[in-house]
């Protein structure tokens, strides 16, 4: 290998966004994270939401949660306000 090319290889300490810390290895003076394996829900078993501006009730709002109940009643309720939109037919009358 040759000399002086090669960045620093030192121990640094880590910190999480949970308060979590520990010590590596890296070519950076110091790392920060936002997720570690003390508050990963793959390591803990604890679904986390991270939700960040409102982006899931957004979500929710514009698309919304349906149980297949709630599907059909909406179809029924569209197919009958759809019925009451359209014009009665008009049936001839026969004159004498």
């Amino acid at each position: 290998m040759k000399e002086g090319i090669h960045p620093k290889y030192e121990e640094v300490n880590v910190r999480c966004a949970c308060g979590n810390t520990f010590t590596t290895r890296s070519t950076k003076s110091e790392l920060h994270q936002e997720i570690c394996s003390a508050c990963h829900p793959f390591f803990t078993g604890r679904q986390k939401l991270i939700d960040t501006e409102g982006r899931v009730d957004r979500f929710n709002k514009k698309f919304g949660l349906q149980t297949s109940e709630q599907r059909k009643v909406a179809e029924k309720a569209a197919k009958a306000a759809k019925a009451a939109k359209a014009p009665a037919k008009k049936t001839a009358t026969p004159t004498a």
